[in-house]
């Protein structure tokens, strides 16, 4: 069985480690062992390894990065009854996915719907529910108005799901991205909804303009670091700035938002606290994530595939600017089975 794990923070390259044994867990009861095939790089399973500048380290003993995963159920533990060896399940959240196995709840569990592939459905839970909670915030914010809604980095993945929930539902949304050539490839899949590159140097202006007289009501941000002034200077009174991410360097001081005398309202949103919803809420979640997965595969796209031991390598092009699409860390069943052989 082979695992990705660190035993204290800092950049991924260094600290980062494959460790080979021949033990593999067990499930306990009401617990199923999945043997992961496929697992994304997201950014938060970066952020946790490097940690966030100006959070201390909170790190005791080795820990192996990811949360999501997808992969075929291996065992299932004491009265488990919804889920049986070899099925096809998503699972999250799962942390340590970035193992050859992991031990999950089985109500973590997800069944892969047929006809949805293996790396599809590594990508089923993580960024479609983080739409879910996103869309939710910013319907709060807009206390039933349709917007003008101003979101950074619309080429990511996440981003690209923002902008087609926009579309089905009819939501005024201006997007923002590094490049040009960023900003045609935004443009060209959603034609409808204005695209700016911040590295124009009148960026802001064009934002005012598309935003008109009742201004930006709401700023959906992942980049952080010192844009956030930027962004929060963009908001019209009122305004809310939702914060999912912190894909930027540096820091932005929360006493530089003009956040009194405007009224403004700053909020965080993360799916690590999806947990927090009720059973039925999570469930009409999973449903929304599954239908996506079957009748719309193309908007949680590949990047490329990666083995798990060539994590360096794939962490390397899952930071690449021009990015497109998620990258995957694979098992191959080959490499599984030989680590049950030696158990």
């Amino acid at each position: 069985m082979r695992t990705v794990e660190y035993t204290r923070q800092g950049a991924a390259a260094q600290v980062l480690t494959l460790r080979e044994e021949a033990r593999r867990p067990a499930p306990g009861s009401g617990e199923v062992l999945v043997r992961v095939l496929v697992r994304p790089i997201h950014p938060g399973d970066l952020i946790g390894v490097e940690g966030l500048p100006g959070r201390p380290e909170q790190q005791s003993g080795a820990r192996t990065p990811g949360v999501e995963g997808m992969g075929v159920v291996e065992s299932v533990g004491a009265d488990v009854r919804t889920l049986r060896p070899g099925q096809r399940v998503a699972v999250f959240p799962a942390p340590g996915t970035w193992s050859d196995f992991v031990v999950v709840p089985a109500d973590l569990a997800v069944p892969v719907p047929a006809g949805v592939s293996d790396e599809t459905a590594a990508l089923m839970l993580v960024n479609p529910l983080t739409l879910c909670m996103l869309y939710r915030a910013i319907e709060k914010a807009l206390r039933g108005q349709t917007g003008p809604v101003l979101q950074t980095a619309a080429g990511s993945s996440i981003g690209r799901l923002v902008s087609a929930a926009a579309v089905r539902h009819d939501l005024q949304l201006i997007n923002l991205v590094r490049s040009t050539s960023g900003a045609e490839k935004v443009r060209t899949s959603y034609p409808s909804q204005p695209v700016i590159a911040t590295c124009d140097d009148d960026w802001q202006g064009q934002v005012r303009r598309h935003a008109g007289e009742r201004g930006v009501q709401v700023v959906l941000d992942c980049v952080g670091g010192s844009m956030t002034q930027d962004l929060a200077g963009l908001l019209a009174d009122g305004g809310t700035l939702i914060s999912y991410g912190h894909l930027s360097s540096g820091t932005t001081p929360l006493e530089a938002l003009p956040l009194i005398a405007r009224e403004l309202t700053v909020r965080g949103v993360s799916i690590l606290h999806w947990m927090s919803r009720t059973p039925r809420e999570r469930a009409e979640d999973v449903a929304f994530a599954q239908d996506l997965a079957q009748n719309a595969p193309d908007l949680l796209d590949v990047a490329a595939s990666y083995d798990l031991a060539d994590f360096k390598t794939a962490i390397e092009h899952a930071r690449r600017p021009a990015k497109s699409g998620t990258v995957l860390l694979t098992t191959p069943q080959t490499t599984a089975d030989s680590g049950n052989e030696a158990a």
